[in-house]
């Protein structure tokens, strides 16, 4: 039997501004440690964010959809290995729904 997933924070970004939503999640992500997950709650599928994190994500990080829609998605991101160096840019949103 697997072991239940702890995540350290669950990040419901459905009520924050789209251009803000990327860089609260990279932010939350970055805190992480590696082990931690943490289970972010959206208003619609996330995968151009998956495309963001493979492109530019430093550390090794995890996907897992919870559930998928149509009204709610939700997804945990683990964090596998450190990053090697922070980033310090802010990342933006390039996505239609935020």
């Amino acid at each position: 039997m697997a072991a239940a997933t702890t995540f350290r924070t669950t990040l419901d970004v459905r009520a924050i501004a789209p251009r803000e939503r990327h860089p609260l999640i990279f932010g939350t992500f970055d805190a992480l440690a590696p082990g931690e997950s943490l289970e972010l709650v959206n208003d619609h599928d996330p995968k151009p964010l998956y495309y963001q994190f493979k492109a530019e994500s430093q550390a090794g990080f995890s996907w897992e959809y919870l559930e998928e829609g149509p009204e709610v998605w939700r997804v945990a991101i683990g964090k596998l290995t450190p990053a090697p160096a922070a980033v310090a840019e802010p990342r933006g949103c390039n996505c239609q729904g935020g």
